[in-house]
């Protein structure tokens, strides 16, 4: 699978003029050969527009997310990008998939950050699906969300080879360590690639930092874009690479396998309670 990750500018500019980028990212991605195109969290309207966005969400069918699909159709390349969409209950903080000819995929973001986005959105309630892409099984996941480990071990668990994460990471050195340390140990520890896509820049609230990354099953970061400036990065994608590293570390199987012990035994000592109050 070839994945192109696209860092984008932050500074504040009309949704016309981001959907344009958009449009030309996604153009040169499927000109270069990507299977799949990522773009940052709440791409079309920049992360830090504040009401514009929550006001000017729309529905899964509405125009914006059409035009995506009409895009993923026309190139025939995967894209995924960070969306305001309007749910049932609220506006929700989205991962968006759109896949050629195919019905668009809407994750809401679970974890919410800070009082900012949870004056903007309602917290979604429901793991990623597994989808398939360029023959891998992948989940996506928004920003926040990949900080907590339970949410990409639920998607591994799952079957998740790949899991895409539309970011707004802002700038500080807390969120250094997050891009260079924490979402490449999630790789690792789950055997999965992780390609994590931030904003870079600053607009009218927020700086952000920039280190987009594509990380592999053995905690390398594959491809790396820098912290001060707009960047596509790709990679190829073959867990076939990193056998060794997960033959050496098979968390998941020891996982499952304890797992299995433990409902067995949870399973006998309930069987026994049950004959001492016949």
């Amino acid at each position: 699978m070839q994945v192109r990750a696209c860092q984008m500018p932050a500074e504040e500019l009309e949704a016309g003029s981001r959907l344009a980028a958009i449009r030309w990212l996604i153009a040169d991605a499927a000109s270069d050969g990507a299977d799949v195109v990522v773009f940052p969290e709440l791409a079309p309207t920049g992360y830090g527009a504040g009401d514009v966005i929550r006001d000017g969400a729309e529905a899964a069918d509405g125009v914006t997310l059409s035009e995506i699909r009409q895009l993923a159709d026309d190139h025939e390349v995967t894209v995924i990008l960070g969306l305001a969409v309007r749910a049932e209950g609220g506006v929700v903080n989205a991962a968006v998939v759109a896949q050629p000819k195919q019905a668009p995929i809407v994750y809401a973001k679970q974890h919410l950050y800070g009082d900012y986005e949870k004056a903007l959105f309602v917290p979604g309630t429901k793991a990623s699906p597994i989808f398939e892409v360029a023959g891998a099984k992948a989940g996506v996941l928004v920003c926040f969300d990949v900080e907590f480990p339970e949410r990409v071990r639920e998607l591994a668990l799952a079957g998740a080879e790949i899991v895409f994460v539309p970011t707004a990471l802002p700038a500080g050195e807390a969120s250094r360590f997050i891009a260079e340390s924490v979402v490449p140990v999630r790789a690792f520890e789950n055997h999965l690639f992780v390609v994590y896509v931030n904003h870079v820049g600053r607009d009218g609230r927020f700086a952000y930092q920039g280190l987009s990354c594509i990380a592999a099953p053995d905690g390398s970061r594959i491809a790396l874009a820098p912290e001060d400036r707009p960047a596509t990065i790709d990679a190829t994608i073959d867990g076939t690479d990193y056998a060794t590293a997960v033959a050496i570390n098979p968390y998941l199987d020891e996982l499952r396998a304890a797992t299995l012990l433990r409902e067995r035994a949870l399973t006998a000592m309930e069987r026994e309670d049950e004959l001492w109050t016949r």
